[in-house]
């Protein structure tokens, strides 16, 4: 049992008359001390100063080799102490229930122990850790003047003898003498923490809010709401009103990560649909948080802290979540300084939204117009040019420097002035105003122009200036005798006939061919302006003879790529045939030209080439001055996806099923999957072609169909086992096939990832 001092007996009359004085002289001592316990600390206006002194006067008077004081805060559910070591505070804390201190503060009751070690409420290991030895202990409550308990102080090992019910009386006196300074102290300390943080909020949100850049903005944020809230990590989301989803350019200790979750998912999700913050100490003890991206990033997630943001009009715009507090969990008052936080940056962080949405926009128009053939400029209300776009520079023959800030009337001057003619009556009448076919003379160039005079306007309807734009047809007959090399004459001859009938356009079954050169981009950088245009041209010839051959009629070239449709505007019954016999033809003729090529120490050339067949729109589009003939529709970009899609599963040759089954001819092919193209929502079968192919190319193909179509079914079974062993069949036959590898790939990751009971076997495409 612990050895806990009782009353001792008290003197009869006889001895207190014994000694009458003693009595009197004590109480004078203890009036003394009282009063030089209220003179000190007044003299005193720091904790420490008022700690300090009170555990030196009271270790003192109760001869006692050691003293401490305890103060609790309410916050942390804490009792902590500072000691002096050398020049530096060190705080100690430990909970308010442990030990013997913890023991007095919760029960109020004081306590005298004789013997330490045998009372089973002492903790030994602070001995064992600092080296020194608790015999007794004397520890007292310090109460304020309306009996609460706000701290403890305890001496320990009195010098001669024990302690004494008078050295408890006395403590509880001096500790309680002191309890209004230690008060005072505590509220300054709290006023002067509390002003410095409020100094250090505001230079903190002065600094954070002067970015105006989103991407360092938020940077800047995480990083001050981790330091402020003494955590961990911290992610700020913001809202994505077009995809409804939270998303995170910056994730402190996640390596610049973005995530993107919905908007009503998770813990962020909770808080960003109710506006409400959310304090929660155990994560995994609470069925809203999601242990996905730890799982991901490694990370282990104790405690969280989320709060909303909410702009000046009162709406969400995103949430800030911290992570793992160091010492515990997050408190209230962390949560009211985090929500004052955002509330004064989300601000800034709507500013640096705008200017993010307006900087993509400027960047997109400069885009827009820099990939523009027609000349683009535009005039301030005083017709000085402000902007030209490159194929302006180039139709006029001028750089930027030349052009900026110079007065119309000054460079449209005269066999030009018809174009100050154009301006002043957009000026006058607020109207367009166009020109076809006009002449522009450029030097001693004259060109052939189509100019269109624009009004600008602000968003108040005010006059700002003007645009022009011109288009060069300077070239149009010449263009157009070269592409008719391209053209069937019968094609033509049905063109010129049909008139304004094709003007209008109508919906014809056809089937589109989309091939393009793969990494043209690193040919081009190796080949230069001059070699690259005469590899196409040489490309192009060969192509196109492919196409004709089948009576396909030539779209367009975009770049590299060649667009081409069979049925228009002859429709024939085999076109789908016709397509799939000029895509193996280009493929065959670009072997023979690629041996050459390499023969001659130049780089090989690749393709991809994608067919579907679908309703299409097609028609003489344009203008009685310039029309061009074209296809339009979804059909259309379902080839130019299927092209794309080459690249992916490494085949040259893909059809949609719709060409597919209406394939008159046997070819060698294989169905290769079911996918969800970019952009929509219904599955389409796709198979390869593989005609072209030869032993050499491809050995073994005929059985390596056979063990394909065998891994295929068992993919869309489920049984990745028994698939990835048909596919290595495939690849043991022909290392090169891309398919049967990316197929392994998917089977083992789904064996990892589960796709459920639903499976059948689709798969959705996330890029072009």
């Amino acid at each position: 049992m612990t050895d806990i001092e009782s009353p001792k007996p008290k003197r009869n009359n006889a001895d207190k008359r014994a000694d009458p004085g003693a009595a009197q002289r004590k109480r004078l001592r203890h009036a003394e001390l009282l009063l030089e316990i209220t003179r000190r600390m007044a003299g005193f206006d720091t904790l420490d100063d008022v700690l300090r002194s009170l555990v030196e006067m009271t270790t003192a008077e109760l001869n006692a080799e050691r003293g401490s004081l305890f103060l609790n805060d309410p916050d942390t559910n804490e009792l902590y102490s500072r000691v002096a070591q050398g020049n530096v505070q060190r705080e100690i804390r430990l909970l308010n229930n442990s030990g013997i201190a913890g023991y007095v503060f919760t029960t109020g009751e004081a306590l005298i122990i004789h013997d330490a070690y045998s009372d089973s409420r002492f903790n030994r290991s602070i001995d064992e850790q600092t080296g020194f030895t608790t015999r007794n202990i004397l520890c007292v409550p310090i109460r304020t003047v309306k009996g609460e308990v706000v701290g403890v102080a305890q001496t320990l090992n009195k010098r001669t003898g024990r302690f004494s019910r008078h050295d408890l009386h006395l403590l509880e006196a001096m500790t309680s003498q002191g309890t209004l300074a230690l008060q005072s102290a505590q509220f300054i300390e709290r006023m002067k923490t509390i002003r410095r943080q409020e100094m250090e909020f505001i230079d903190v949100v002065s600094e954070v809010t002067a970015d105006i850049k989103l991407g360092s903005l938020l940077q800047k944020v995480m990083g001050e709401a981790t330091r402020l809230l003494n955590a961990e990590r911290s992610t700020l989301f913001l809202n994505d009103d077009k995809t409804q989803e939270l998303w995170s350019e910056v994730g402190q200790g996640l390596e610049s990560m973005q995530i993107r979750l919905p908007n009503h998912a998770g813990i962020a999700g909770a808080v960003f649909s109710s506006g409400k913050s959310i304090n929660i100490p155990y994560a995994y003890a609470d069925l809203r948080f999601n242990p996905a991206v730890d799982k991901r990033t490694g990370y282990f997630t104790r405690s969280i802290l989320c709060v909303p943001i909410v702009n000046k009009n009162g709406r969400t715009i995103g949430v800030t979540q911290v992570l793992n507090k160091r010492g515990g969990p997050f408190t209230n008052e962390d949560e009211s300084r985090l929500r004052a936080f955002t509330a004064q940056i989300s601000i800034a962080l709507e500013n640096a939204k705008l200017f993010a949405d307006v900087q993509n926009m400027k960047n997109y128009n400069e885009a827009m117009l820099e990939s523009m053939s027609n000349g683009v400029i535009t005039l301030d209300d005083a017709e000085r040019i402000v902007t030209c776009n490159a194929a302006g520079q180039r139709i006029l023959r001028s750089h930027f420097a030349q052009l900026f800030n110079r007065p119309a009337a000054e460079f449209f001057a005269g066999a030009n002035a018809w174009i100050l003619e154009k301006l002043a009556r957009v000026t006058a009448t607020h109207a367009p105003e166009l020109t076809m076919d006009a002449e522009l003379l450029v030097g001693e160039e004259k060109l052939s122009v189509n100019l269109t005079a624009l009004p600008l306007h602000s968003t108040e309807k005010k006059r700002i200036g003007s645009m022009l734009m011109i288009e060069d047809i300077s070239n149009e007959k010449r263009l157009k005798s070269t592409m008719s090399r391209y053209m069937d004459p019968g094609i033509a001859d049905k063109l010129v006939a049909s008139g304004a009938e094709v003007l209008g356009g109508q919906s014809v079954n056809a089937t589109v061919l989309f091939s393009d050169v793969r990494s043209f981009t690193t040919i081009t950088e190796q080949l230069g302006a001059q070699g690259t245009v005469a590899l196409l041209n040489e490309y192009f010839t060969l192509m196109v003879e492919c196409i004709q051959r089948e009576e396909g009629m030539l779209d367009k070239f975009i770049g590299d790529a060649i667009m081409a449709a069979f049925g228009i505007p002859v429709g024939h019954e085999d076109d789908a045939d016709r397509a799939v016999r000029a895509a193996i033809a280009m493929m065959r003729e670009l072997r023979a030209w690629n041996r050459q090529r390499v023969t001659e120490g130049k780089l090989p050339v690749d393709i991809g080439i994608g067919l579907n067949t679908d309703t299409v729109v097609s028609g003489n589009i344009g203008s009685k001055k310039r029309m061009d003939f074209t296809i339009i529709g979804d059909g259309v970009n379902l080839a130019a996806r299927l092209e794309s899609a080459c690249k992916q599963y490494g085949a040259h040759i893909l059809i949609s099923e719709f060409t597919y089954k209406q394939l008159r001819g046997t070819y060698f092919n294989r169905e290769l999957d079911i996918v969800v193209v970019k952009g929509k929502t219904q599955p389409v079968a796709i198979y390869e072609v593989l005609d072209y192919h030869d032993e050499e190319s491809y050995p073994n193909l005929i059985d390596a169909l056979q063990h394909f179509k065998a891994g295929l079914v068992k993919y869309r079974q489920g049984k990745w086992g028994d698939a990835i062993s048909a596919f290595e069949a495939v690849i043991a036959m022909n290392p090169q096939d891309k398919a049967a590898i990316l197929y392994i790939e998917r089977c083992r990751y789904l064996e990892e990832h589960s796709p459920g009971t639903d499976w059948n076997g689709v798969w959705v495409m996330e890029s072009k």
